[in-house]
């Protein structure tokens, strides 16, 4: 019977899932064509609100781009790649396989996203080229489907922004939070971390036993994941060539840029995403012996990067339409929340906020999106109905995160360095969305 469910839900991905820029496109339309009788704006006004928001998230492309590229090329170091060869050794059958990526993936996910996003799908490609019968794209879903507790862990964008001393958080809340929450409210809270446990076991046992038959796997070539050999280095003849095989250069700007990240820690910096940016490229640097080693296995890298470049800008507009607000003074962010609000009470709150977040999360997949639309109305509301505020933010975060199963958005680092289409996991991820979505309104109606 499971997996008669399974089959149908990838068979339904694969036939109604287009290619996720053609679903940017279409998610694009569907929340122009809302905006307009929702929230009584011309279609000059949507126009507007979306050509203004394309360019919004450059910074955050830039960094996703670089995140994908500079984690691909650290781990084409011959060091890493022999470490990751060793541990995916150790898997004799596809369910154990599959369990093993989804446990590592969920977390290192929970510890840091850039970095568990990109781990545990270049953790999943090595067992692909070593382990024989297993499903590829089951792989490759189970290394993403760990993603779904980022928010809820360490780098969670929306919780440790709440933790951030100053004025900011009085502000964006109208006055609702006045004082910083710590993580030990949001983050580390009993009931976050039971949640949070409670899905990656439900997640390494439902990836494991939706492995298919033997009949119905679809294996990959090994040989299509083996990336070129390198060239065999000429002597150098030149000081030019000298200058580009020496090893000193790449260790002495290595040990600035690793030098830099622990004074950075030792101050009380925080291991964010530019940080994470920061370890994958100047550990590649390092760890590949010579810059032009390094400017090599960096481009072949840099291709993958496209379906970011291309989709980024489209999300961006559509962030710009659900926020804009035209002559009527409404904003389509603010109806979604308000509507949620409307059949609140104390207990239901927090739900229905997970709920509104998961929503908006399918039209505006970012953090620091969710927090600038919902943070000023779902905190005051929370207030009125005596909601702890580090709960609410964990409903938004919780929400943020769980509709990432079924978005390519965030899928896209993960798909270029498989080398898949989004209909090959989505899939399997529809399964993972509903189970953990159980367990999360569980949750959250039992911290209410």
């Amino acid at each position: 019977m499971f997996q008669r469910i399974i089959k149908a839900c990838v068979k339904l991905v694969q036939k109604y899932l287009p290619d996720p820029f053609i679903f940017a496109i279409i998610l694009t339309l569907i929340a122009a064509c809302i905006a307009m009788p929702v929230c009584r704006q011309t279609p000059v006004e949507v126009i507007e609100h979306w050509g203004n928001g394309v360019w919004s998230l450059l910074a955050f492309a830039m960094q996703m781009a670089l995140v994908l590229v500079c984690g691909s090329t650290l781990a084409s170091a011959p060091i890493v790649k022999k470490g990751i060869s060793s541990l995916a050794s150790i898997p004799k059958s596809p369910a154990a396989a599959i369990a093993l990526v989804t446990g590592i993936s969920a977390v290192a996910c929970w510890l840091n996203w850039g970095f568990g996003l990109i781990v545990g799908v270049i953790f999943a490609k090595e067992i692909a080229k070593k382990l024989r019968g297993v499903d590829y794209r089951l792989l490759i879903a189970s290394a993403y489907s760990g993603f779904v507790v980022w928010h809820a862990g360490l780098s969670g964008s929306i919780p440790l922004t709440m933790a951030t001393p100053g004025s900011g958080l009085k502000e964006i809340t109208r006055g609702a939070v006045e004082n910083p929450i710590p993580i030990s409210s949001t983050i580390l809270d009993p009931h976050n971390l039971v949640m949070v446990a409670l899905i990656i076991v439900a997640l390494v046992f439902v990836n494991s036993v939706m492995h298919p038959k033997a009949d119905n796997v679809i294996a990959i070539d090994p040989q299509l994941l083996n990336e070129d050999s390198p060239a065999p280095k000429a002597k150098a003849s030149s000081p030019a060539e000298h200058l580009e095989n020496s090893r000193l250069l790449s260790w002495i700007i290595s040990l600035m840029g690793l030098s830099f990240l622990v004074i950075k820690l030792a101050k009380g910096g925080s291991i964010d995403l530019n940080f994470v940016i920061m370890l994958f490229l100047f550990a590649g640097i390092l760890l590949h012996g010579n810059p032009l080693s390094y400017v090599k296995a960096f481009g072949k890298s840099a291709t993958g990067a496209s379906g970011i470049l291309l989709q980024f800008p489209f999300y961006a507009g559509i962030m710009g339409i659900i926020m804009g607000t035209g002559e009527s003074g409404i904003c389509l962010g603010t109806e979604v929340s308000n509507a949620c609000i409307s059949i609140s009470n104390h207990t239901t709150y927090p739900l229905l906020t997970f709920l509104c977040a998961a929503v908006l999360n399918m039209f505006v997949p970012s953090g620091g999106g969710h927090w600038a639309i919902q943070a000023p109305i779902m905190f005051t509301a929370g207030a009125q109905l005596d909601v702890d505020p580090g709960l609410t933010g964990m409903a938004i975060s919780w929400g943020d995160a769980w509709t990432n199963l079924i978005q390519p958005f965030w899928a896209l680092p993960a798909l270029a360095i498989a080398k898949l289409n989004a209909r090959d996991i989505m899939g399997f991820c529809l399964i993972d969305l509903f189970v953990t979505g159980a367990i999360i309104c569980a949750g959250l109606l039992i911290w209410a």
